[in-house]
Order: structure tokens, then C-alpha cells, then sequence
């Protein structure tokens, strides 16, 4: 038996995986929804979101793309995972997303291909958006003003293609490497970490998903688990997942305070 049967859950409610259906409706991240889809809608070009590390950038990203019908949008999601981008990998990479059949390998070819698809997209009634992830990895002026040259491509009634970034905060940084393409930013918005009523709220919600039908973690327990994490969704799961297995070890029907310090103890982490 695990911590799982013990509290009569039907999966593990806290882990780090993004999972559309834990996805929690906060304050902050509706209206985040609600601007970024003003600003494709607009054609604005392009939107970046900002937030430290956990605060639930890449939980936002999908779930932005999951809201957007396919029937009204041609819109992809490219995750970078390291710094040694090139340009003509960018390139060949967004033509791909973008659904450009045969990607060239000279880039002024690629770059006709990509005007191309995008003007099919537009006459298909559709808005082209990219969501970008980890933005804050692409660290060359090459990088930033090819997005520039991307976002010069218009129509009458906007950009052809609407970017998405989504970033760390050093993002700044990275868009100043050339301030033209800084100046475009059409919509700029920065996730904090939750208030302690959103992360209680935040774990009964991902407990009710995973099936509870009972209150598993105290009241003292839940005001402990914010101070520990500051109130990042990242750390949230992480104390209440080893705090589950902890209250499973110890046979206790209920979380209470003293499982959460012993668990902040064994993660390194304070309240302070």
C-alpha cells in the first residue's frame, strides 16, 4: 500500500507533471488568460509572461493552448531546452510548428515558406500564434532580431504571426538585447506566487481531482505549507506530495503542522 489507498485518493494529487485537469483557476492566471487571448485576438505580435522559477509559466502556457480552438487558431508550443539555439534551427523550427511542408534548408527559402504558410492561415480565417517556453535560454542578439524580422511580416489588420513568451525574469534582459523588438511588446505580464488563501484553495482543488472527499491536510498545517513554499505552486507539491508519504509512514489519518516542519527539514527549506 501506498500513501495513495491510504487517504483514498485515486492517483497522486501533487505531482510536478503538467496535468491540464489539476489545472487551478486562480485570480492571477484567468485574467492572464484573458489578456494574452486580447492580444492574439488584436494581432498585437507579441505578448511575454514573466514569473520566477514555479509559479506555473509552463502550467499557463498549455493551458492557453488547450483554450485555443483549433478552428480559429494555428498555434503551436516550442519548448527551449538549451542555449546553443541557432538561428536557422529557429527558423527551420517555427516553419515546422507552423505546418510548412518540405522545410528548406537555405534560409531566405525558409523565410518565403513561412510568409507563405502564414498568408494561407490568414485566408483560412485563422490567427498564427507561438507560444515560446523558457524564452530566457535564446541569449543572442541573432535570436531576438529574427523575431523582429518574423514580426515585421503584416496585414492590414495586424501581424501575421503572434508570439507568446514565456520567461524567467532575466527575459528583460534578453529583449533588450535589441530594443526595437523590446519596444513591441504588446502585453507584458508577470505571475506571482500565490496568497495563502489561493494556496489552500490550490490543494483542496488538486485533492478533489485526485479524488478525496475529506479535508487530509489541518488548517496549522496548510498556513505552514505557504510559509515554506512562499506560495510557489512548484513547492506546494512538493511538500504536500513527501507529506502525504510522511503522514502515510506515521499512520495518521491527517497532516498537522509537525509533519509539515519535519518535511520542510528534510527539503532544506524555511519559513523565513
Amino acid at each position: 500500500m501506498d500513501y495513495i489507498k491510504y487517504y483514498g485518493l485515486k492517483e497522486h494529487p501533487f505531482s510536478n507533471v503538467v496535468e491540464p485537469r489539476f489545472y487551478y483557476r486562480s485570480k492571477q492566471h484567468t485574467e492572464a488568460i484573458i489578456k494574452l487571448k486580447h492580444a492574439i485576438d488584436g494581432k498585437k505580435g507579441l505578448s511575454v509572461v514573466i514569473g520566477d522559477i514555479g509559479t506555473g509559466k509552463t502550467t499557463l502556457a498549455r493551458r492557453l493552448l488547450e483554450e485555443l480552438d483549433e478552428s480559429r487558431y494555428e498555434a503551436a508550443l516550442l519548448v527551449v531546452i538549451h542555449s546553443s539555439v541557432s538561428s536557422d534551427w529557429l527558423l527551420k523550427k517555427f516553419a515546422f510548428q507552423l505546418g510548412v511542408q518540405d522545410v528548406r534548408d537555405d534560409r531566405i527559402e525558409i523565410l518565403g515558406q513561412i510568409y507563405k504558410r502564414l498568408l494561407e492561415i490568414n485566408e483560412q480565417g485563422k490567427v498564427a500564434v507561438v507560444l515560446i517556453d523558457e524564452v530566457q535560454m535564446l541569449r543572442t542578439r541573432e535570436l531576438m532580431e529574427e523575431f523582429r524580422g518574423l514580426l515585421n511580416m503584416e496585414l492590414p489588420d495586424g501581424k501575421m504571426v503572434n508570439f507568446i513568451f514565456f520567461g524567467l525574469p532575466d527575459l528583460d534582459q534578453i529583449l533588450s538585447l535589441d530594443e526595437p523588438l523590446k519596444q513591441r511588446v504588446s502585453t507584458r505580464i508577470t505571475l506571482r506566487p500565490f496568497t495563502e488563501e489561493d494556496a489552500k484553495e490550490y490543494i483542496m482543488h488538486r485533492l478533489s481531482v485526485a479524488g478525496s472527499n475529506r479535508i487530509i491536510f489541518t488548517p496549522d498545517a496548510i498556513t505552514l505549507i505557504y510559509k515554506y513554499s512562499k506560495g510557489v505552486p512548484r513547492l506546494i507539491n512538493t511538500i504536500c506530495d513527501n507529506a502525504l508519504l510522511e503522514g502515510f509512514l506515521r499512520k495518521k489519518q491527517e497532516i498537522d503542522g509537525s509533519i509539515i516542519k519535519t518535511v520542510a527539514i528534510d527539503l532544506g527549506l524555511n519559513s523565513e
